[in-house]
C-alpha cells in the first residue's frame, strides 16, 4: 500500500497524497485507491480543515512514510511500553540511542 502511494506521488508530483485504502485484489496484485489533494486549488486553500496540506513541509509525505500506510509499515501504530523499540523513528535508532555513550564536549 505504501509502495502504491509512492508510485502515485511520483507520477502526480503536483498533488499531495492524503491517504489510501484497499479496493480489490486478485491472485497476484492488490489494488488501492489513493486520495490526492491539489494544494493550489482555491477551495483547498480556503478550507480550514484541509489547508494544512498546502504547507511546503507536507510535500511528498508518502515518500517519507507520513501517511497512514507509511506509519503502519514503520511500526508507529503502537503506544506505551510496546513502542520502546521504535522510539526515535526506528528500531535501529532506538538501539543506537541506548548503546552509544554520549559525552559532553566540555566536561
Amino acid at each position: 500500500q505504501s509502495v502504491a502511494e509512492e508510485k502515485v506521488g511520483r507520477k502526480y508530483a503536483n498533488l499531495r497524497v492524503l491517504n489510501s485504502y484497499w479496493v480489490n485484489q486478485d491472485a497476484t496484485m492488490k489494488y488501492y485507491e489513493i486520495i490526492l489533494v491539489d494544494p493550489s486549488h482555491a477551495k483547498i486553500r480556503n478550507d480550514p480543515r484541509i489547508n494544512w496540506i498546502v504547507n511546503p513541509v507536507h510535500k511528498h509525505r508518502e515518500c517519507r512514510g507520513l501517511t497512514s500506510a507509511g506509519r503502519k509499515s514503520r511500526g508507529l501504530r503502537k503506544k506505551g511500553h510496546r513502542a520502546n523499540g521504535i522510539k526515535g523513528g526506528s528500531y535501529r535508532a532506538a538501539w543506537l540511542n541506548r548503546n552509544v555513550t554520549k559525552l559532553k564536549r566540555y566536561r
